[in-house]
């Protein structure tokens, strides 16, 4: 279990700038959680999951993992315990480096690492058979610079990069927005795969509201750094596009409901 309490961040405090982008915020995630989170532009989604990274250090609260309060972890110690993959495609990779220097250096998380070969021929065979699964023709093409891969095709590389040594959470930041529908569909589809194969506990951001309510097995809304909604089981099997559209316009009010927010 992760237990997420009363965490808190206030950007550019004191200053006319000031936001305050969480606000003690509390929530529970089980082993196995699928969780969606939806909320409209600065509710706090993708800040909710930097928090749970150590992208930056919170104002006060606790995030327990395993048992410890990783609150005062570094960023690159969380990262042993949680993979991620970000909305550009081009973050979750070295465009410098080969698909198999990639590979390996994610295979390496949370490993003592010490002198040698960064590749050897075993990695080499470990690394074709897992990208064979993404159907992709990328286990042929291990020397490649990953710099010259499509966004699809380097998305694809982050999720198996981010899932190889399997992690304690997995945090999903709108992965597939910046990719064209077809693409999208595909990267969706091998994240169902790949959680549902490794029961991987999951966060996952998106715009998209079909997404939010098919995928997962929970649902929460952020509004104004708040956690407003959470649901699961039968209410979320019954859930409609409509129900959440209703919800947003009743949160939001007079300001109505962002385009980003309806499904294409």
């Amino acid at each position: 279990m992760i237990s997420i309490i009363d965490i808190t961040k206030t950007f550019n405090k004191g200053d006319v700038n000031q936001v305050a982008a969480l606000s003690k915020v509390n929530l529970e995630v089980h082993d196995g959680d699928f969780i969606t989170i939806i909320g409209s532009n600065g509710a706090g989604k993708s800040t909710f999951l930097n928090a749970i990274a150590g992208t930056f250090s919170l104002d006060s609260g606790q995030i327990i993992l395993d048992g410890d309060d990783v609150v005062n972890w570094a960023e690159y110690k969380r990262a042993s315990l949680i993979g991620r993959v970000f909305q550009d495609p081009l973050l979750g990779t070295c465009a410098g480096a080969t698909i198999e220097q990639n590979l390996a250096m994610a295979n390496k998380r949370g490993k003592v690492r010490g002198l040698g070969l960064g590749v050897k021929n075993r990695d080499r065979e470990f690394f074709r058979e897992k990208l064979a699964v993404l159907k992709l023709g990328l286990e042929d093409r291990l020397k490649s610079h990953t710099g010259l891969l499509s966004g699809g095709q380097r998305q694809a590389l982050t999720m198996l990069m981010a899932t190889m040594v399997r992690p304690r959470l997995l945090l999903l930041d709108e992965h597939t927005a910046a990719l064209d529908p077809k693409t999208g569909g595909m990267i969706l589809d091998l994240t169902a795969e790949i959680v549902q194969s490794l029961g991987l506990t999951t966060l996952m951001v998106t715009h998209n509201m079909n997404q939010a309510i098919s995928m997962g097995n929970r649902l929460i809304m952020f509004h104004r750094g708040e956690i407003v909604l959470d649901i699961s089981g039968k209410e979320k099997a019954n859930l409609k596009v409509n129900d959440l559209l209703l919800r947003f316009s009743e949160l939001r009010g007079e300001e109505g409901v962002s385009d980003r927010m309806l499904l294409c």
